[in-house]
């Protein structure tokens, strides 16, 4: 059954720069807003006859529920116009939030999980982490994180994985904090002893640091699901605008939408060379 979604006038809460262009937004909802399951998102823009007028999809990271109202936070980066004006909102004022929307990470796989996000990437894998740590009954479950930023000024969310992992690596692209290199190729020196535990992985980041981390993972026996970051217009599945190209169960190629059918994947159903 699909869950029901709503919209909702939010109020926010603060509204802070927490890395370099990175910041986290609070916004309080309804009460009755619904459960944001983890990889799931909002589509949200500012208040009625603001720019832009068009929502924009953002992967919710933490969610508390208070019983008369619902606080979410958004992790985003300023990147244009509309991020931009994101960045200028200020405690009071209003916005519009429809969700909760897409499929979200299966949370029942592996003793030992391994999370790897690249760059504003680390906004769902937060809330899994947490919400693994809050449901470990019969068990302990190791959760390791591999961060990749940029540099050590753009690195995002770290301080809140520290919260829930046993274990953060880091990565940057000019060393200037822990690995020197991409996340994934930090990863790869690591995926031998992973595949020998058991572990899941759990992926949000850029379109080719995923295709290098299904690289990484090709002819490893390891259980992979990735949430897919692409541009949205309706968030509900109306204007195919997200639609990525999968490999079907009888070897064929079809497309699939990422708002509707995702965000969240099997790493081995999506088709990560198409032209």
């Amino acid at each position: 059954m699909e869950q029901m979604r709503k919209r909702e006038t939010g109020i926010v809460r603060s509204n802070r720069e927490t890395a370099r262009g990175h910041y986290v937004i609070e916004v309080e909802l309804p009460g009755l807003f619904g459960v944001v399951n983890p990889g799931q998102f909002v589509m949200f823009r500012p208040g009625a006859g603001e720019t832009p007028l068009l929502s924009r999809p953002f992967s919710v990271c933490s969610q508390t529920e208070t019983g008369e109202t619902t606080k979410i936070e958004l992790l985003y980066r300023v990147v244009g116009a509309g991020t931009a004006r994101m960045a200028s909102l200020r405690q009071g004022d209003t916005v519009n939030v429809l969700g909760p929307l897409g499929r979200g990470f299966d949370m029942d796989e592996g003793r030992r999980v391994i999370l790897v996000a690249g760059g504003v990437g680390v906004a769902p894998l937060i809330s899994y982490a947490d919400r693994r740590r809050a449901q470990e009954e019969g068990g302990r479950v190791r959760i390791i994180a591999y961060v990749g930023a940029a540099d050590e000024e753009s690195i995002a969310g770290v301080d809140r994985l520290e919260q829930y992992c046993d274990e953060v690596k880091i990565a940057t692209d000019d060393g200037s904090r822990g690995f020197r290199g991409t996340v994934t190729e930090l990863f790869r020196t690591d995926v031998e002893h992973h595949e020998k535990t058991a572990s899941a992985v759990r992926a949000c980041g850029p379109r080719a640091m995923l295709s290098a981390l299904a690289d990484v993972l090709d002819g490893h026996d390891i259980v992979c699901q990735v949430s897919m970051e692409e541009r949205m217009a309706c968030g509900i599945g109306a204007c195919l605008g997200c639609a990525v190209r999968v490999r079907l169960n009888d070897g064929s190629v079809g497309y699939r939408r990422v708002c509707k059918d995702g965000p969240v994947f099997d790493m081995e159903d999506i088709d990560w060379h198409e032209d």
